[in-house]
C-alpha cells in the first residue's frame, strides 16, 4: 500500500480543533463543491514563501466553490514555533482565507500520507482525490514561480475538464515527526513522481 493517498481515493475523515476555537470534521465542509486540504505549518520557509500565493490562489477560486483547509501537524517539541497557541497567533496576524487545524497527534497526516509541508491535496465533488503534491515550482520564493499547479489542477477541475498532471512532488520541509529527528521522514514515504 502506497504512503501518500493515491489519485481516485477518498479524503479521509478527521475531527480537529481550529485556531477559531472550533473543532471541524470532513462533513463539515459538505456545502463546498471542491476541496482543497493542505499540510503546513508555522515555521516552514517554504510555506512562509508562497502562503501569499496560496492566500491568491484560495480567494481566487472561493467564488467556484472550493474550500481550502490547513492542516498542521508538525511535532511542537521539534519547532516551538508549531504549536496551536502559535498558530493562533498567526492566523490573527495574517488572517488567511482558511480553516487552520492542529493535528497533534499526527493520524490525520498519517491517513493522508503527508510528506511535506506544503503539501496540496485537491478534492472533487464526491471527496475523490484528484491532484496532489506542490502548489507552485519555487515555494520558497514564490514571486519567482513559472508553474503554478495548484492553480491549474483548480482551474481545470473546476471548468470540468479532466486534470492534466495531477501528480507533482511536494517541495517544501518534510513533516516534522514526533519523537524523531527533524529530518526523518517514514520509510515508506518517497516521491509522488
Amino acid at each position: 500500500m502506497a504512503f501518500t493517498l493515491q489519485i481516485g481515493e477518498k479524503a479521509p475523515d478527521f475531527t480537529l480543533p481550529a485556531t477559531n476555537g472550533k473543532k471541524y470534521s470532513l462533513d463539515d465542509f459538505s456545502q463546498f463543491r471542491f476541496l482543497v486540504i493542505f499540510f503546513t505549518c508555522n515555521h516552514c520557509p517554504y510555506v512562509i514563501g508562497s502562503d501569499e500565493v496560496t492566500r491568491a490562489t484560495a480567494e481566487k477560486f472561493s467564488l467556484k466553490g472550493v474550500k481550502f483547509v490547513g492542516i498542521n501537524s508538525n511535532s511542537e517539541r521539534t519547532y516551538e514555533e508549531d504549536s496551536f497557541p502559535n498558530m493562533v497567533k498567526r492566523m490573527e496576524k495574517f488572517r488567511f482565507p482558511w480553516v487552520y487545524l492542529y493535528d497533534k497527534d499526527q493520524s490525520i497526516a498519517k491517513k493522508f500520507g503527508a510528506l511535506r509541508t506544503p503539501h496540496f491535496f485537491v478534492f472533487n465533488e464526491n471527496r475523490q482525490l484528484v491532484y496532489t503534491g506542490r502548489g507552485v515550482d519555487t515555494p520558497r520564493n514564490a514571486a519567482i514561480a513559472t508553474v503554478n499547479d495548484l492553480d491549474r489542477a483548480l482551474s481545470e477541475l473546476t471548468s470540468g475538464m479532466p486534470i492534466s498532471v495531477p501528480l507533482t512532488n511536494p517541495i517544501g520541509c518534510n513533516i516534522k515527526w514526533e519523537g524523531m529527528d527533524a529530518h526523518w521522514m517514514p520509510p515508506d514515504a518517497c516521491d509522488l513522481v
